[in-house]
């Protein structure tokens, strides 16, 4: 074993910086690790002080040689950023330099400095290189650098053969973020879901107006997992996306304006309202879009022409009416108290059936401002009995709060004797939820409801209901992959499932029945169409 003087291999250091014999100085750092950490950074400083050509390439050298020793010695890297950053006209040079052969750490600080002048050149080792991870290590560079010369170079990498390249290619890009970087991402999409997803994800971040586009374009695609990621990253963006999907109402496809509605609600931005009248307003023909176009309002602030709202209680579809009070419990005043007491003094099969919608509803507004109406309190004694023991418990505790005691006994109905069948009822949409919980009740089943799929799926774990309804498009887990859960616990015989939809598109149906869906129900659904078609399958 050589017994090494630190002290001799400073000093020999320093001669070979005063000479500039790079030759003999290797062969000084080829010890580097054998001596103790303190004696290294004396070494490595007296190496600093030579010029930076000959510096550099002899720090590049032992980065390259002896790795475990840099990484002990941060000394290191630290002084070949020290001198980069000083002379970065001298960058290009190294990395043209056929003498380095590792470029890597200088890959590196050209992405750190983030100078466009250094793009022919990255450009250059991209198109010479063949190692697959300097490739990749250039393109993420030439990202941070964000030049819009590269997009060229950048969008052949997004049809590579290396996955890792196509990701990194489709990164890059997304941090030039041009137009022309965003029409070569959107050109992009179609052909894989995971690339699609990060795609739509950087249209998210940088919300250009071509990104804005394709992400309302894609809230028409034929697959829910597509749609149901772009709502989600237009409802992040938020006012931003207002005016162009505003200008989606404008269309006559129900799924683009059901999808349209759902996300303008979610925002939640006060201008989208007049427009959603105007829809309301021209009677759209789909049940499903003047429902959405309810439920939407019901989250938006209507300071004018609330009024109108009242016109959804007499809609021949029970989901509207319901979601109409819904919009009405929002933004309730005197006003619509009035033209409420109105309705319900009219025929008296409307005036039952808006009974039963408020009740159901369970609009707390509207409900105790009509509390003390005899009308009102006949219509709704004649159902309330008679409905789900939460909602009745729900307003016996409202009336005994207001000192209506005779009224909140009356509604209290009979203790329940009979078990009911458990179904299990999966919807994103609460007010879908409180539908199905007075309708199933009502076709005598026991409802369990689930607002998030993952919910649903522990739940099933430990439970087997007598079925199971499921909405297609929700976040993070669209009704189609909850099926595919549901079915590697339960074959189809021994638990059904019912896809209840607003949609009616081939993929969507050939998917959820190729995941193990028993049948295909389309919204709107009343007690009657539901029972119909759950009794097929649990006769």
């Amino acid at each position: 074993m050589i017994d090494l003087n630190p002290q001799h291999m400073i000093d020999e250091i320093r001669q070979n910086v005063r000479t500039g014999d790079a030759i003999k100085a290797r062969l000084v750092l080829a010890h580097l690790g054998d001596i103790d950490v303190r004696s290294a950074n004396l070494l490595i400083y007296a190496l600093s002080k030579g010029d930076v050509e000959f510096v550099v390439p002899l720090l590049l050298y032992l980065m390259e040689q002896q790795p475990l020793v840099a990484e002990r010695i941060p000394m290191i890297r630290e002084t070949l950023l020290s001198n980069l950053l000083a002379y970065p006209e001298k960058l290009t040079l190294f990395l043209r330099s056929p003498d380095i052969h590792d470029k890597t750490e200088l890959i590196r600080v050209a992405g750190e400095l983030r100078d466009d002048r250094l793009t022919p050149v990255l450009l250059d080792i991209l198109s010479a290189s063949r190692d697959e991870a300097e490739i990749r290590l250039v393109i993420e560079t030439l990202g941070l650098i964000g030049d819009p010369e590269a997009i060229n170079t950048l969008t052949d990498f997004l049809y590579a053969a290396n996955r890792d390249l196509i990701i990194a290619a489709i990164q890059a890009l997304g941090q030039v973020g041009t137009s022309t970087a965003m029409h070569r991402l959107a050109e992009r999409m179609g052909t894989d879901n995971e690339i699609d997803y990060l795609i739509l994800s950087i249209f998210g971040e940088v919300q250009d107006q071509i990104s804005l586009d394709k992400l309302n374009a894609t809230i028409r695609s034929h697959y829910a997992h597509m749609r149901t990621y772009a709502k989600q990253q237009l409802v992040a963006i938020g006012q931003k996306a207002v005016p162009c999907l505003i200008d989606n109402l404008q269309q006559d496809d129900p799924d683009v304006l059901i999808h349209t509605l759902n996300v303008l609600g979610d925002i939640g931005d006060e201008s989208a309202v007049n427009p959603i009248r105007k829809l309301l307003v021209n009677e759209p023909k789909s049940a499903n879009v003047r429902f959405a176009a309810y439920e939407a309002l019901a989250l938006l602030p209507l300071k004018k022409g609330a009024y109108t709202l009242t016109a959804g209680l007499t809609d021949k579809e029970d989901h509207v009416c319901i979601a109409a009070a819904r919009a009405i419990d929002q933004n309730f005043s005197d006003i619509l108290a009035a033209g409420i007491r109105n309705l319900l003094r009219g025929p008296e099969e409307e005036s039952r059936h808006i009974a039963k919608v408020i009740v159901n509803a369970q609009v707390d507004k509207i409900f105790m401002s009509l509390a003390e109406d005899e009308v009102f309190r006949r219509l709704a004694l004649e159902y309330l009995p008679h409905t789900h023991k939460d909602i009745r418990a729900h307003y016996h505790q409202l009336l005994i709060a207001a000192g209506m005691k005779d009224f909140a006994r009356k509604i209290l109905g009979k203790a329940e004797e009979e078990v009911r069948r458990k179904v299990v009822a999966v919807d994103d949409s609460r007010m879908i939820l409180n539908i199905y919980k007075a309708t199933l009740y009502e076709l005598g089943y026991e409802p369990v409801l689930f607002e998030f799929p993952a919910s649903a799926i522990e739940w099933l774990l430990g439970e087997k209901p007598a079925m199971v309804l499921t909405d297609l498009n929700m976040p993070k887990i669209t009704g189609i992959e909850l099926t595919r859960k549901i079915r590697e616990v339960y074959d189809a015989d021994a638990l059904p499932v019912i896809m209840v939809t607003t949609q009616n598109e081939s993929q969507d149906n050939e998917a959820a029945l190729a995941a193990g869906v028993n049948a295909i129900l389309h919204k709107p659904f009343n007690a009657r169409s539901l029972g119909a078609a759950m009794d097929k399958l649990l006769a």
